[in-house]
């Protein structure tokens, strides 16, 4: 029993491939996921009952089911109704929508986690609510909210691995379909547990950086 370096490097090219494809709907589905996620947020702590109720449930009913079940929702379910996407395009579109849900409720936690007095205080100088929230609350915010962002960030490009299961050729697709090939499980897993680790460290040490910076230019 050995550990055959040959067939991981002979993967390699594919697997990188993979991860290629995992990097592209992870980055789209994270542009995706901020923009709703940003909205929500907002919506949350925005001064209308009904825009906090209709965020609200929003966020609750996709934190509350699985991403699996919400990309099969979107592949397999929206056809009943006469829309067709492409795997890539549903598993973007699904993936987003989950972390847009995550996204807001750190985009809610940050302006609340501001102290009420700074609020107050822009109002009492003559700032509309819009404005103070633009200029006084979000800045500060979004330095406390970054750590955070980074983790979902994280967590997203992990869990990218379920839309293998729409026949999205990313990388554990991709390991799979190598291992049917090669029957070299432990190698070929290897390798993609380690192309995992290469692209979340990446994303963790880019936020450490950004986050660094911040507080330098603070």
């Amino acid at each position: 029993m050995h550990f055959d370096f040959s067939a991981l490097y002979k993967a390699l090219p594919s697997l990188l491939v993979g991860a290629t494809v995992t990097l592209r709907i992870t980055s789209l589905s994270i542009a995706l996921g901020l923009g709703i996620g940003i909205v929500a947020g907002l919506a949350r702590v925005w001064p209308n009952t009904i825009l906090r109720t209709v965020a609200g449930a929003y966020i609750e009913l996709v934190r509350g089911t699985p991403l699996l079940v919400q990309i099969f929702l979107v592949y397999f379910g929206l056809p009943a109704l006469g829309l067709n996407l492409d795997p890539f395009v549903a598993g973007v579109i699904a993936m987003g929508i989950n972390s847009g849900a995550y996204v807001g409720e750190i985009v809610r936690g940050g302006i609340e986690s501001i102290a009420r007095g700074q609020m107050e205080a822009a109002l009492s100088l003559g700032m509309t609510w819009h404005q103070a929230m633009y200029y006084v609350i979000l800045p500060q915010a979004f330095v406390r909210i970054l750590p955070p962002l980074g983790n979902e960030f994280i967590a997203l490009l992990k869990d990218s691995s379920l839309v293998s299961t729409i026949a999205i050729a990313e990388l554990t697709r991709t390991g799979q379909i190598i291992i049917t090939r090669t029957f070299k499980s432990f190698e070929i897993w290897s390798g993609v547990a380690l192309f995992y680790f290469a692209m979340t460290y990446l994303i963790s040490r880019i936020v450490r950086f950004s986050e660094e910076r911040l507080r330098y230019s603070e």
